[in-house]
């Protein structure tokens, strides 16, 4: 029988490295659900390629556009995640949930109680919902896998362990493209240097994030809330190869380190398949001979620090860091700020008697969490423009 799965955002990097994956085993899988935002071409090309029955497409644009044009008698389009509840009559074997930003948390909540195993990619989720995700998978018996290649491999590690076995758990920072750059140019910095990233091929938002190590200051937040272990347990190893994903020590002095080429398809493929064959690279022995650990340098970046603010409960403050991170990553990419500001003005933001309060509020809803996030972006702008 055939595995039946739902992609959302089945366009980005995520969703089409998972699609071309499922391209090479088509007749194993049936795809009841593609979606995006913008990229109607790529998604109509994916639908006609599975005969996919069903489509969302987000953007009003985008969607009014290909309303216009003639399609396959057998494709439904739909604009919003509202028609989700018209498409299953029953739990579906797999979701992938790769849609980027907050506007991911809720279709991803939406499609819990949907599927028997949802695959996250989307970290502003876990980051700022996780206790309402954890809510639905327990009251829809809905498992769940990361995909993040450093979760992932910390997930691979813990097979047959239990949390209480660890003592500690190391997630791995390449350092970006800024590793070797002398602190005295970061004020100079320009947007094509902290883009340029040696090892992955990544968009220009988590391209920023990495030569600010904010990736994994949130990567650490998805860690404690995923796994369920103390902010003390969870340290970060600047390793510039990349080779070398997650290490996790365990209390009977037992080291696993989890090595993978810089490659997302071994993740996400790992996520759909059990055991099975994927073809990947020799082990790069010149990389292990020389695997380059190394703790973080504060001074070059500084936004680590934040880790050291975080309340150790599920708050709205996790949403407060993502969004007023988001907006400032934004301003440097459109020259409206230094990339050192971006550490300044965040920093200055969280210290702020207006935000701190944050600390002590959990999310109750989705709602909460789009409503804090908006009136974030709308500080943040209002202080640089003012």
């Amino acid at each position: 029988m055939k595995k039946k799965i739902a992609i959302l955002g089945s366009t980005g990097s995520i969703g089409k490295t998972l699609v071309n994956i499922l391209k090479k085993n088509k007749n194993e899988f049936e795809i009841v659900l593609l979606t995006a935002n913008k990229n109607s071409k790529e998604l109509l090309k994916q639908a006609i390629f599975f005969d996919v029955k069903n489509l969302i497409l987000t953007n009003k644009k985008s969607f009014n556009k290909i309303k216009k044009k003639k399609l396959p008698n057998n494709i439904n389009i739909f604009n919003n995640f509202h028609s989700i509840k018209k498409l299953f009559k029953k739990k579906i074997d797999y979701v992938m949930s790769s849609i980027s930003g907050i506007d991911g948390l809720e279709p991803t909540v939406e499609i819990i109680k949907f599927t028997k195993l949802i695959a996250i990619a989307n970290k502003e989720s876990i980051i700022c919902g996780w206790n309402i995700i954890l809510k639905e998978l327990k009251k829809n018996n809905t498992k769940f896998i990361p995909v993040d290649s450093e979760h992932f491999s910390i997930h691979y590690a813990l097979k047959e362990k239990q949390i209480k076995n660890v003592e500690n758990i190391y997630l791995t920072a390449s350092g970006g493209p800024l590793i070797n750059l002398p602190l005295k140019k970061f004020k100079k910095i320009k947007i094509s240097q902290a883009l340029n990233h040696p090892n992955w091929k990544m968009g220009k938002k988590i391209s920023i994030d990495s030569a600010t190590m904010m990736n994994k200051v949130f990567e650490i937040i998805e860690a404690k809330k995923i796994f369920n272990i103390s902010y003390s347990k969870l340290n970060i190893l600047v390793h510039p190869k990349s080779y070398i994903h997650g290490v996790v020590k365990f209390n009977d002095g037992m080291i696993k380190i989890i090595a993978h080429d810089t490659d997302m398809k071994i993740p996400i493929f790992n996520t759909i398949y059990d055991n099975n064959f994927i073809e990947t690279k020799e082990i790069d022995l010149k990389k292990l001979n020389n695997l380059n650990f190394s703790k973080v340098n504060f001074k070059r970046f500084p936004l680590v620090k934040i880790i050291s603010y975080l309340p150790d409960k599920n708050t709205l403050f996790e949403t407060l860091i993502v969004s007023a991170n988001d907006e400032l990553v934004k301003l440097f990419l459109n020259n409206k700020i230094k990339f050192t500001e971006i550490s300044t003005i965040l920093f200055k933001f969280l210290r702020s008697p207006e935000f701190i309060k944050y600390k002590k509020i959990q999310p109750n809803n989705v709602e909460n969490i789009k409503k804090l996030n908006e009136y974030v972006r709308f500080k943040i702008n209002q202080s640089v423009y003012k």
